[in-house]
């Protein structure tokens, strides 16, 4: 399984709808998990974006498949990013 971080800003949609229904941050947890992703952590965050997910997937296509569906809502604009074990890294370079 590879995992990723995944920076969000909300758009005025999605902070109208956070507004209206906070619970809806669990429910778009559920539809990443139904799309094939795990959330291992999420946080609310200060600064350029609004909240930070590490989320596990199969691998590169599933997380693109996640960003692409979350983004094409109009709530959100994401930034993904590969995470690489630290103790995966040393092991390449033996």
């Amino acid at each position: 399984m590879a995992v990723y971080v995944m920076f969000s800003t909300l758009t005025d949609e999605g902070r109208k709808t956070i507004k209206n229904n906070p619970g809806r941050i669990k429910e778009v947890n559920k539809e990443v998990e139904e799309m094939g992703g795990k959330i291992l952590a999420q946080y609310a965050i200060l600064g350029q974006y609004d909240f930070i997910n590490i989320i596990e997937t199969v691998g590169n296509t599933t997380i693109t498949k996640i960003a692409l569906e979350l983004g094409s809502r109009g709530t959100l604009q994401t930034v993904t990013m590969a995470a690489i074990p630290i103790d995966d890294l040393i092991a390449s370079w033996k």
